[in-house]
């Protein structure tokens, strides 16, 4: 028989044999042993209790078919959940609190989204450690029909969406966080330059300017009143409202805010169907001219030639039937941006899911394999496809 063991905090002396140390069984009448039960079940007796109450369930069959019914009850109580938050919490608390006391300078409802993703994305990047900080992510585009991609960093992103967001911030006459010289160039352009300007890749100190910027646009848009929604921010090649350009700007940060979820094998959520819808209806609203611009770069097919349409007369259309909570139809028109979309000249229809077309426009779906159905003319549904995909960017 192996001798006890010696501890140093013990003075080398050895230690009492384990069984030598257990609780005798107390010993307790039925009726206290039966009231115990309960407390039993939740783990909540002392050792000399469960000892006494356990001795007493190998002899008596009527109170062992009662502590096993009360520790089914408690598994019960105890089911295992996510320690993620619901991604739907801090919308629900945030309308409970505004519905007791309105804010006093509301959030334009055209910069929700915007206000929104920040935020989920900041959630996501707030227990990110160095390692998270610098895993590899590829950003992923469409240019001239073909796939296009860039690898960077998790930091690296967030710097990409710092850069962009500036376009922004300069029209609100808020500080611009490109070098001078870059600051009117576009989206891709901007990028490069932050990118080049920093003597060592960006870092997990790059999401505190990242988020003041994001918490300054929202406040300076939401003092104005909504009033500046049409002003004019330019986009490298074309200029959006100021509403329009807040849209994308939430649309990009999901997008790569799922790249980032990708990299570091985490879930990440849609948008709300309310906010997705949003985005959807602004894509919808720029694919005429993306149709355009594909017909002067020579990349449209031979058969899908315009008719001549003046601005503002129905020509021929394209249903854009988006399926789920955040769908809707679309009617594209498909002779000039000019045009209006007409059921009566409708050519051609397809059908998407809002998801699954939101990652065609993002770059992130090839053409080819998003149509979950289409009907009519087939060069004009593959044309609408790629423009949708031709929205993409760095």
């Amino acid at each position: 028989m192996p001798l006890p063991r010696a501890s140093v905090e013990d003075g080398e002396r050895a230690l009492p044999d384990p069984d030598d140390v257990l609780p005798a069984p107390l010993d307790l009448p039925h009726d206290v042993l039966k009231s115990l039960l309960g407390a039993w079940a939740l783990a909540a007796c002392s050792a000399a209790e469960t000892a006494a109450v356990e001795d007493h369930l190998g002899g008596c069959g009527a109170c062992a078919d009662e502590a096993r019914r009360l520790r089914e009850a408690v598994g019960l109580l105890h089911q295992p959940e996510s320690l993620d938050l619901d991604p739907g919490l801090r919308t629900r608390v945030l309308a409970t609190c505004l519905q007791r006391r309105p804010p006093r300078v509301p959030v334009p409802d055209w910069a929700a989204a915007y206000d929104t993703e920040t935020a989920r994305l900041d959630a996501l990047l707030q227990d990110f450690g160095d390692a998270e900080w610098h895993a590899p992510v590829r950003l992923r585009w469409f240019e001239a029909d073909a796939p296009a991609h860039r690898r960077t960093t998790v930091a690296g992103v967030i710097a990409h969406l710092l850069a962009v967001d500036g376009l922004i911030a300069r029209a609100l006459g808020l500080p611009d966080p490109v070098a001078e010289g870059a600051e009117a160039a576009g989206p891709t352009g901007r990028t490069e330059a932050f990118w080049r300007a920093s003597r060592v890749p960006p870092t997990a100190a790059v999401r505190g300017p990242w988020r003041e910027q994001s918490h300054a646009l929202v406040r300076t848009v939401s003092f104005t009143g909504g009033h500046a929604g049409g002003l004019g921010v330019p986009y490298g090649g074309i200029e959006l409202p100021l509403h329009d350009a807040m849209l994308d700007r939430a649309f990009e940060c999901w997008v790569h805010a799922e790249d980032i979820a990708v990299a570091v094998d985490y879930p990440y959520d849609p948008p709300a169907p309310r906010q997705l819808h949003r985005m959807i209806d602004l894509a919808a609203r720029l694919l005429p001219a993306a149709l355009a611009e594909r017909r002067r770069a020579g990349l449209s097919a031979p058969g899908t030639a315009p008719h001549l349409v003046s601005a503002g007369a129905p020509g021929q259309s394209l249903r854009l039937e988006i399926e789920g909570a955040a769908g809707g139809q679309w009617l594209i028109p498909l002779d000039s941006p000019g045009a209006v979309g007409s059921a009566a000249h409708e050519v051609a229809h397809v059908a998407l899911d809002g998801v699954e077309f939101c990652r065609l426009a993002a770059g992130h779906l090839p053409p080819e394999e998003a149509a979950a159905g289409q009907d009519g003319d087939r060069e004009a549904i593959r044309d609408v496809l790629y423009a949708t995909a031709a929205l993409s960017r760095l």
